[in-house]
Parts: C-alpha cells; structure tokens; sequence
C-alpha cells in the first residue's frame, strides 16, 4: 500500500477517537420548536457530514419520524429533551436500518421509558448507551488496523505496484463493508425475533421521501401519476 494513502488511513482511525457526541448537558432544558431542533442538530453533528451541504436532520424527515410514530407528537409545536435523544439515536439508527426496523425498537423504548413516571429515564439510557460507545472506540479502532495490515498482505505477489495499491484497497474496502455485512444480518434478526412478535412484510417497509433534482419527492410524483 501506498505510504501516503497508509498514513490518511491511519489518521483516519485516529480521528475516531475525537468523534463529537451530543452530551446530554449540551441539550437544553427548555422545549424547542422545530427551527430550534434543526439549527441544534446540525450545529452538534456537522463533523459527521460527508459533505457540507448535506442535511441532517430536516422539517420533512421529522415530521415523518412522527407521522410513523417513530417519535411522540411534539406539545403545541415544540420537542422536549427526551425527543431530541430518541431523535439522535434515530439518525445513527437511519443510515442502517430501515424506518420499519426502527419502528420496531422505538415503539417498545417509548412505551416503556417516554414521558413522566417512567422507572428509567430516556437520559439515563442515552447516557449509558454512549458510555458504552465510548469504551468501544478502542477496540473498534485496533480492529480496523488489523483489517488494514490483512488487506496490505493480499495481492503481494503482484509485480504492478498501481495494481498492488489499487487491489489493496479494494481489499480493505471490502473487508470493512463485508464487517458492517455481518453485522447488519445480526441486527435485523435480533429485530425480528426479539422486537416484534410477528414476521415483518418487508415489502410493507416505510422509506424516506426521496427528494429529486427537481425538489419533489418520489412518492408525491408516483401519486400524480
């Protein structure tokens, strides 16, 4: 591999460890209405964008959080504390699993621990879940290393050194999203088997308007039609 690209691998794995979670001090005490909970969330979560421009949380995907009761209606328009961190743990959730599969592990986690007179409180959750993250960090980042070191070992006997550093990438590429493979597959079926009591009809899956080059949605252009 080549050494530049090796050392922007490694500085990548380095930056993991200064990833910026949203504490739940930072949150503020008082309700916010929606404009308020965007302007928050894009302000706390901007060092996980791709690219600048992209959106992390919008009216629209809120509002469709709530109309599939992913999330409890907000109180005469504004969220509480406790919305804001079932609506952090859904845009983790989102670029994994499906709407219907989150569906499935928030209708039981807002039953049980939304709202006053719960024995636990949805702050207490969020707070040990990301303490546990955080414990995670370091494993996570001495595996994809060794993922590294692996992938630096295959194609060695290729006389082409463009070859050799291309394939070896691919290698790595491959062997991190074969990871994230597997560990989907788990997931989806401790969903099935452990959220909900019957099979799921994926064909039933509710998805995120997708929005079109020219601003509408594909489900509203499919209803014109």
């Amino acid at each position: 591999m080549d050494m530049s690209k090796e050392e922007y691998i490694r500085s990548l794995i380095d930056s993991l460890k200064d990833i910026k979670y949203i504490m739940p001090d930072d949150i503020p005490n008082i309700d916010l209405y929606m404009d308020q909970v965007t302007t928050f969330m894009d302000k706390h979560l901007t060092s996980s964008k791709r690219y600048s421009e992209d959106k992390l949380l919008t009216k629209t995907m809120i509002n469709n959080y709530t109309k599939n009761e992913l999330l409890p209606p907000p109180n005469k328009k504004k969220y509480t504390k406790e919305h804001m961190f079932l609506l952090i743990f859904i845009y983790y959730f989102k670029n994994i699993l499906s709407i219907s599969d989150i569906q499935s592990i928030f209708n039981p986690l807002t039953e049980r621990y939304y709202g006053e007179g719960s024995k636990v409180k949805l702050e207490d959750i969020y707070e040990e879940i990301f303490r546990l993250e955080k414990e995670h960090t370091e494993a996570f980042t001495k595996d994809i290393i060794r993922k590294m070191t692996k992938a630096k070992e295959s194609f060695a006997d290729i006389d082409d050194q463009e070859d050799q550093d291309f394939l070896t990438m691919f290698s790595f590429i491959c062997m991190l999203c074969f990871d994230v493979y597997m560990k989907k597959q788990i997931v989806e079926k401790l969903i099935d088997h452990s959220m909900t009591g019957d099979k799921k009809d994926r064909s039933k899956d509710v998805k995120e308007p997708v929005k079109k080059p020219d601003g509408k949605s594909e489900a509203s252009k499919k209803t014109k039609e």
